[in-house]
C-alpha cells in the first residue's frame, strides 16, 4: 500500500467490553478527515521479533505460534460503518412533550418524538434537575446507569462518568452490574470449588499446552468461539481449536445449534479426527449431566480414590443420582425425556469420556450459564470433572476468551507475557459496587422503578462478579432505611431493553410517573435511548484521543496511544466531556456544587490524564514515558521461562493440600457447606446439585402447564454478528443471509431459525415474517430453516436494536430484541442472576401488510434496509 493511498495511520483498539481492557488492537488508516481503511497491525511494523520474543508452543511434530499480526474479527474490521451510521445522534435532543417546567407525559416515553436542542439548553435542563432532585428527594433518587459493554474507552470511559461526578455532590443509587457473563458460575461454581473472582478455574498456566501435549477430547459445551471471543478476544480461539484437531484432540460440540464453532471445527478432509455436535434441548445440560454421572456411577468407571481425597458430599451426590431421595434414578432414559439427547448417546458419551482425557471449553458460559436455575449445570460440570481426576494430564476447563483478565497472570491458558499492562490511573469508567451507599441489583431495576411506597425490595450480595463468596450470604435492601425512591435516572448504557431479563416490564417501568427525568447519553439513537427526555450526543472511540491496552488477544500485551482518527461528528462529545458540561451548569448553584469541574477533571486535560495511566501501568522497565509518547506503542515480550511454569490442577491432582480451594472444606464441595449454612431449604439452588423441574417464580420447563401454548424452548446465543446490541446498523454485516432476513415488505428482520420439522408443522418457509411470542409480549423475526437447530428449539440472537410497535408488557417489537420477553424473575431464588437463556414461546406466521394497517405510524418510520432505523424517524422535523 502506497503512501498516498494509506494516509495517516492511527493505532485503536476496536473492542467493545467497555472496560479498561481488551483486544483487537488495529490499524486505522485515515486521509482527509475520514477513515479509509481498518487493517490489523503487523507487529514487524512497530518492532522487531527480538523484542517481543515470540512465543512456541511444541506438541506431537507440531508447532503453535501467536502470528504476526493482530488476529482482528469482522466487528473490528467494518466499524467504521458504525461510526458513519445514519442512526448517530449529533446533537442534543429533548423529548417534544416533556417540560420541565410543566406536564411530563412520562407515559409517552419510547412514542414521543425529539426537538433539537442546543448543548447549553441541554446541559442546564440536566444541571437544573439534578439541583431540583437533590432539594426535593436527595441524591440517592438519582439512579445512575453506569455499566454493560460498549466501547473500550478509558479517559473518555463509558459506564461511569456521571457516577463519578456525582460521587463529588452527594452521591446516587447504582444500577449494580450482576455477573451476567458468568451468573451460573458465580452463583454455583464458587460454593464447590471457589475459583475467586467468577468461579471458573481460574488457574489456566500453562493448560493449553498440556491439552496439546496429553488432550484426547474436547467438548465445547455451549461454546462458540468463532463468535463470543470477536467482541473484545478477535480470533485466536479459533486458531487453537484448528491447532487442537491438528494434534488429533477430538472436539465434541454440545448446545441445540450447530453453532459456528461446530460448524467451522466439524473436521477438515484428512484431518485425523472428526467433530460430533450433540443436540441438548435449551437449559436442559443439567439432565444430561446427571446421566453421565449415574453411567459412570453404576460401571464404576469414575476416579474413586480421587473423588475421596478431593471432594467432600459425594456420598450425597451419589444417593440423589442413584434415585435414593426422591425415587427417580437419573438415568439416561430418565434424561432424553428432559433434555432430547438419546440415551444410546449419553452412555457412548460418558463411556468414551470415562477412558480418554477430557477437558470442557468455554468462552464464558453462553447460553447455559444465563438460564432459569443456571447454577445447577455450572455445578454438575464441576462434578463431572472432578468424577474424571480433575487436574490430571489433559484434562481442565480451558477458558477460550480474555486472556489474562483482572491481571491475574494464571488467567491465561497461553504463554504469559511478561507485563499484564493496567492503566487505572486514567480511567473514568464502571463503578464497583462493594462498598457503595445505595444500589440495585441491574436484574431488578425494572421492580424498583415501580416499587410500591412504603415498601421494600430484598435481595443478598453485592452481586458484582468480584464479590467473594460470602458475600452472597449478605442481605441488601432497596431503598436503604431514610433513602427516597428513584425519581431520575442517568444512563451512559441504554440497552437494559435489550440485554437483561423481562425488557417490556422495564419498558413499562420507564413510563412510570414517578421517574420525572429520564437523561440518555450515546452515540446512536437505539434501544433505551427511545425512552429518554433529555439525549446527549456522544463521539465514538474514533473520535478521541485516549490511551488503551491490550491484554485478551492471547497473543503479546501490548499499551498505546489512541490519536483521534477523526473529528467529533456534529456536536457529540465523549462520555467525559459531556458530563464536564453538566457540572459547569452545577457550579452556579455554589454550595455542594461549588468548583465541581475542577475537583472532577482535578485540573487535569487528556494528555496528562494518558500519563497518569501510563504511570499507574508501571511499564518504566519497559519505556519511558517520553519513548512511549513518541513510539505511541510498548509491547510486553513473552516472559521468559514459561515453559516452566506449573500446569494449572496438576499441583492439586496429585496433592490437594498443595493449592487448597476457595471453599470452607478447602475442597471441592459437592455438599456445598455455605449454602446448607445459609439458604438449606432454597429448592431453586439446593446444597447438592439437582435437575429443577420448575419453581413458583420459573415455569420454562416443557413439562410445565405453559409449555400447552409456548411449545418451544429459545435459544437467545450471543449475536454472530454483533456484540450484544451494538452494531445492528452495519450495512456490510447486514448484507449476510444469516444477519438478516428481507421480509415481504423489504424490512430486515431479525432471523428465527427453526429446524425443517417444526417449520414444516407450521406451514412456513423461508423468508416468512413470524411471531415469537409468550404471555410477556411479542417479538417478530424472519424464518431461516435449516437442520442447524435441533426440533423444539427456536434460535434467534439476543441484542437487535428495539424497534417497539407496542411497548410495555404484552408488547410488541418488530426488531426481534428479543430479551424483551425473558423472564422478568432472577434465575433462582437467593441469587439477583438473570434467565434470559432456555424459555418458553410460541411461533406463528403473521400477516406484515395487516400488522402495518393496525399500526401505520410505527411501520411508516424512516428507515433503510441498508442500515435500518434512522434518528431523524424520531424528530419532529426530518432532517
Amino acid at each position: 500500500m502506497s503512501a498516498d493511498t494509506r494516509g495517516d495511520t492511527v493505532f485503536r483498539g476496536i473492542a467493545w467490553s467497555a472496560f479498561a481492557c481488551s483486544a483487537n488492537t488495529a490499524c486505522v488508516d485515515v486521509k482527509d478527515g475520514r477513515v479509509l481503511r481498518i487493517r490489523p497491525l503487523h507487529y514487524d511494523e512497530i518492532e522487531g521479533g527480538k523484542e517481543r520474543r515470540p512465543w512456541r508452543i511444541k506438541a506431537r511434530g507440531k508447532t503453535f505460534e501467536p502470528g504476526e499480526k493482530t488476529l482482528l474479527p469482522p466487528l473490528s474490521l467494518s466499524y467504521k460503518k458504525r461510526v458513519y451510521s445514519k442512526n448517530r445522534i449529533l446533537h442534543p435532543m429533548r423529548r417534544v412533550d416533556w417540560d420541565p417546567h410543566g406536564e411530563r407525559n412520562t407515559q409517552n416515553r419510547g412514542k414521543s418524538k425529539y426537538v433539537r436542542i442546543s448543548w447549553d439548553e441541554a446541559t442546564q435542563i440536566i444541571a437544573d434537575e439534578i439541583k431540583r432532585v437533590h432539594d426535593e428527594y436527595g441524591p440517592l433518587a438519582i439512579l445512575c446507569q453506569a455499566d454493560g459493554h460498549g466501547e473500550t474507552k478509558v479517559v473518555h470511559a463509558p459506564h461511569g462518568c456521571q457516577a463519578m461526578m456525582l460521587d463529588l455532590v452527594g452521591g446516587y443509587t447504582l444500577q449494580a452490574r450482576q455477573p451476567d457473563s458468568w451468573e451460573g458460575w458465580y452463583w454455583g461454581g464458587k460454593h464447590i470449588w471457589g475459583m475467586e473472582p467468577v468461579g471458573m478455574q481460574v488457574n489456566q498456566r500453562n493448560l493449553y499446552k498440556d491439552i496439546c501435549e496429553h488432550g484426547d477430547a474436547i467438548l465445547y459445551w455451549g461454546c462458540d468461539l468463532e463468535t463470543t471471543p470477536w467482541g473484545w478476544g478477535g480470533e485466536q480461539p479459533s486458531r487453537m481449536a484448528y491447532f487442537l484437531e491438528e494434534l488429533g484432540v477430538r472436539p465434541f460440540f454440545i448446545s441445540p445449534d450447530l453453532n459456528y464453532a461446530g460448524a467451522a471445527h466439524k473436521g477438515k478432509p484428512g484431518a485425523p479426527v472428526k467433530g460430533k455436535w450433540i443436540p441438548v434441548l435449551p437449559n436442559t445440560d443439567a439432565a444430561l449431566q446427571l446421566a453421565i454421572a449415574y453411567t459412570w456411577i453404576t460401571e464404576g468407571t469414575y476416579y474413586r480414590d480421587y473423588v475421596d481425597t478431593h471432594t467432600v458430599g459425594f456420598d450425597w451426590f451419589e444417593r440423589y443420582v442413584l434415585g435414593g431421595e426422591d425415587g427417580v434414578p437419573k438415568t439416561p432414559k430418565w434424561a432424553e425425556g428432559k433434555c432430547g439427547v438419546p440415551s444410546y448417546t449419553i452412555k457412548a458419551l460418558a463411556r468414551y469420556w470415562a477412558k480418554h482425557a477430557v477437558s470442557i471449553a468455554h468462552a464464558d458460559g453462553g447460553g447455559m450459564i444465563r438460564s432459569p436455575f443456571s447454577a445447577e449445570p455450572a455445578r454438575l460440570e464441576i462434578v463431572l470433572l472432578a468424577m474424571q481426576g480433575l487436574g490430571r494430564p489433559g484434562t481442565g476447563q480451558l477458558h477460550l476468551i480474555e486472556f489474562g483478565q483482572f491481571g491475574f497472570d494464571e488467567w491465561n491458558p497461553l504463554p504469559r507475557s511478561e507485563k499484564y499492562f493496567e492503566v487505572p490511573g486514567a480511567y473514568h469508567g464502571w463503578m464497583e459496587t462493594i462498598g457503595h451507599q445505595a444500589f440495585v441489583p441491574k436484574t431488578m431495576v425494572p421492580q424498583a422503578l415501580m416499587l410500591p411506597e412504603g415498601e421494600k425490595l430484598r435481595w443478598y450480595g453485592h452481586v458484582v462478579c468480584t464479590a467473594p463468596r460470602e458475600d452472597q450470604f449478605i442481605p441488601f435492601e432497596f431503598p436503604v432505611d431514610g433513602a427516597p425512591m428513584i425519581h431520575m435516572i442517568w444512563s451512559d448504557s441504554p440497552s437494559w431493553t435489550t440485554c437483561w431479563n423481562g425488557g417490556f416490564a422495564m419498558q413499562e417501568a420507564l413510563r412510570s410517573k414517578r421517574v420525572e427525568t429520564v437523561v440518555m447519553q450515546h452515540p446512536w439513537f437505539e434501544n433505551d435511548t427511545l425512552f429518554a427526555d433529555v439525549v446527549l450526543p456522544v463521539s465514538t472511540m474514533f473520535e478521541e484521543k485516549d490511551i488503551a491496552v491490550d491484554n485478551w488477544t492471547g497473543q503479546f500485551n501490548l499499551m498505546y496511544v489512541q490519536d483521534d482518527c477523526v473529528d467529533p461528528l456534529g456536536e457529540s462529545k465523549s462520555d467525559w466531556e459531556c458530563v464536564i458540561e453538566v457540572a459547569r451548569k452545577l457550579e452556579r448553584f455554589g454550595g455542594a456544587y461549588e468548583n465541581l469541574v475542577e475537583r472532577y477533571t482535578r485540573g487535569m486535560d487528556v494528555d496528562e490524564w494518558i500519563k497518569a495511566g501510563f504511570d499507574s501501568a508501571q511499564a518504566d522497565a519497559l519505556m519511558s514515558y517520553e519513548e512511549f509518547a513518541e513510539r505511541k506503542i510498548c509491547v510486553a515480550p513473552t516472559a521468559e521461562g514459561w515453559e516452566d511454569d506449573p500446569v494449572a490442577l496438576a499441583a492439586w491432582y496429585d496433592d490437594p493440600a498443595s493449592q487448597p480451594l476457595q471453599t470452607p472444606t478447602r475442597k471441592i464441595e459437592i455438599y456445598a457447606t455455605g449454602l446448607a449454612e445459609h439458604f438449606p431449604d432454597d429448592e431453586t439452588r439446593p446444597v447438592v446439585p439437582h435437575w429443577i423441574e420448575e419453581s413458583e417464580e420459573l415455569k420454562e420447563r416443557l413439562s410445565c402447564d405453559r409449555a400447552v401454548r409456548y411449545p418451544f424452548l429459545m435459544v437467545t446465543n450471543h449475536p454472530r454478528w454483533r456484540v450484544h446490541s451494538e452494531h445492528d446498523d452495519v450495512t456490510w454485516l447486514r448484507e449476510i443471509r444469516t444477519c438478516k432476513v428481507e421480509g415481504p415488505d423489504g424490512y430486515l428482520y431479525e432471523p428465527v431459525w427453526l429446524n425443517p420439522v417444526d417449520a414444516g408443522r407450521l406451514g412456513l418457509v423461508d423468508g416468512d415474517v413470524v411471531r415469537v411470542y409468550n404471555e410477556r409480549g411479542s417479538v417478530l423475526g424472519g424464518v431461516y430453516v435449516n437442520e442447524r437447530i435441533m426440533p423444539g428449539a427456536v434460535y434467534q440472537d439476543h441484542g437487535a436494536r428495539v424497534d417497539p410497535i407496542v411497548g410495555g408488557r404484552g408488547g410488541l417489537d418488530r426488531g426481534g430484541a428479543n430479551n424483551l420477553i425473558c423472564p422478568e424473575a432472577c434465575g433462582s431464588r437467593n441469587t439477583a442472576s438473570e434467565a434470559t437463556n432456555g424459555f418458553l414461546v410460541n411461533v406463528e406466521k403473521v400477516d406484515v401488510a395487516a400488522l402495518a394497517a393496525l399500526h401505520p405510524d410505527e411501520f411508516g418510520r424512516a428507515y433503510d434496509p441498508a442500515d435500518g432505523l434512522r434518528v431523524s424517524a424520531w424528530m419532529v422535523e426530518d432532517e
